[in-house]
């Protein structure tokens, strides 16, 4: 990623200040409440206790507004669609599965806007709020894990799987053949890899880039892909999808960007990155790489510092991959 291209976002060169101040930072982002349940407790984060160590990061309140935040994010890049796969459209009920659903946003927005048709998200904790639309489900369930038998769905949905998953061919050879004949996967995940297109940072330089690799190279310790967004088209494809369609969209880390949106969804991946730091490395690099918590929160805190420079142009990807279950040959019964 570190090779000269071509420059894709633009430069906004009328702010002359040297680093993001606080009030500026919070101006790009609300709080955004969720439900809470249990747990286990480590180094002052709560962790999931079903299948317990599974996944590294925390799931308490601070990291549920976090993950609402991150949809917001999702959201604006997608131009406000909760989803870019098509779905049928003669008004019959749908069936849908949201894999690993986290705090269930996405979950109940689409039971909202389809709600002759049954949404079903799971995920390992159950931080769902008690009170959801009537034809919502949640399920507490691991998905790697052998699937159970159940109804064929109409779109499963997986977002946010980075670090989290050993076994990328078999989670979506269990999602194909669980979806009908005709239906679609759409995958949202991230290139966690930070990198700018006019070299106003390396990882020898700027701790938020350095930060990237380390989280990527414990990742990889575990054999949880921590980058897995530029894999999802060639996953797809080879678990026998069609019509597979992939966007890449490139994510400013700061308010540095010339177009007003871009601007915006920057300002807010700056909160939300800064507020991910100890959540995502305080359980990766304890567990993972032996560093002491102590050690993390020295590391945490030059990344915060760095990530005040304005002048480095960082940027990150969120890829979206859209694919169909073939159709069921002529005189063939849907399975």
């Amino acid at each position: 990623m570190a090779e000269a291209q071509e420059i894709t976002v633009g430069v906004d060169n009328r702010d002359e200040d040297s680093s993001y101040g606080d009030d500026e930072v919070r101006s790009y982002t609300t709080s955004l409440s969720s439900s809470v349940e249990r747990y286990t407790w480590e180094n002052g984060r709560r962790y999931h206790s079903f299948r317990e160590g599974a996944y590294n990061f925390p799931n308490d309140e601070g990291e549920q507004d976090r993950l609402d935040l991150v949809h917001h994010v999702t959201l604006m890049l997608l131009d406000d669609k909760l989803h870019l796969a098509p779905l049928p459209t003669d008004g019959r009920p749908l069936r849908i599965l949201d894999v690993a659903c986290g705090t269930g946003i996405w979950t109940m927005d689409l039971a909202d806007k389809l709600p002759n048709s049954v949404v079903i998200g799971n995920d390992l904790s159950p931080i769902q709020p008690k009170w959801v639309p009537p034809n919502v489900h949640f399920e507490v369930d691991d998905i790697e894990d052998q699937w159970p038998p159940r109804e064929p769905f109409d779109l499963i949905h997986m977002r946010y799987l980075l670090a989290s998953i050993k076994d990328w061919p078999r989670l979506l050879k269990q999602a194909y053949d669980q979806l009908k004949p005709g239906a679609y996967i759409e995958l949202q995940d991230y290139n966690t890899d930070a990198y700018t297109e006019d070299g106003s940072a390396t990882s020898e330089n700027h701790a938020f880039i350095k930060f990237c690799d380390v989280f990527n190279a414990a990742c990889d310790k575990i054999g949880r892909n921590g980058s897995p967004g530029k894999h999802l088209k060639g996953w797809a494809e080879d678990a026998g999808f069609v019509n597979v369609q992939h966007r890449c969209f490139p994510i400013p880390l700061g308010p540095w960007a010339r177009d007003p949106k871009l601007k915006q969804i920057g300002g807010i991946h700056l909160v939300s990155m800064r507020d991910a730091l100890e959540a995502v490395l305080l359980g990766l690099l304890t567990r993972v790489e032996g560093w002491s918590p102590e050690e993390v929160s020295v590391f945490v805190a030059q990344i915060k510092n760095d990530m005040k420079k304005k002048g480095p142009h960082i940027l990150q990807e969120l890829h979206v991959v859209w694919a169909q279950k073939p159709e069921a040959p002529t005189g063939t019964a849907a399975t």
